[in-house]
């Protein structure tokens, strides 16, 4: 499986910045239904994945 590039996306970088902007927006839209998203958070181990739950206040995979 090939890795992804969520840790260091330039979306989530600019979503982290300013989360109301509209690529931030954007990004807060997207990662609803991104494979890529969903396979990331689920590569992650367990404390890892609940500090980017509470970060970006996602529900609980």
């Amino acid at each position: 499986m090939a890795e992804n590039n969520c840790e260091s996306c330039p979306m989530r970088a600019k979503y982290d910045a300013k989360p109301k902007s509209f690529v931030g927006r954007f990004r807060r839209w997207h990662i609803k239904f991104s494979p890529g998203w969903k396979a990331y958070i689920k590569s992650l181990d367990e404390t890892k994945r609940m500090e980017v739950v509470e970060k970006y206040q996602l529900a609980k995979p």
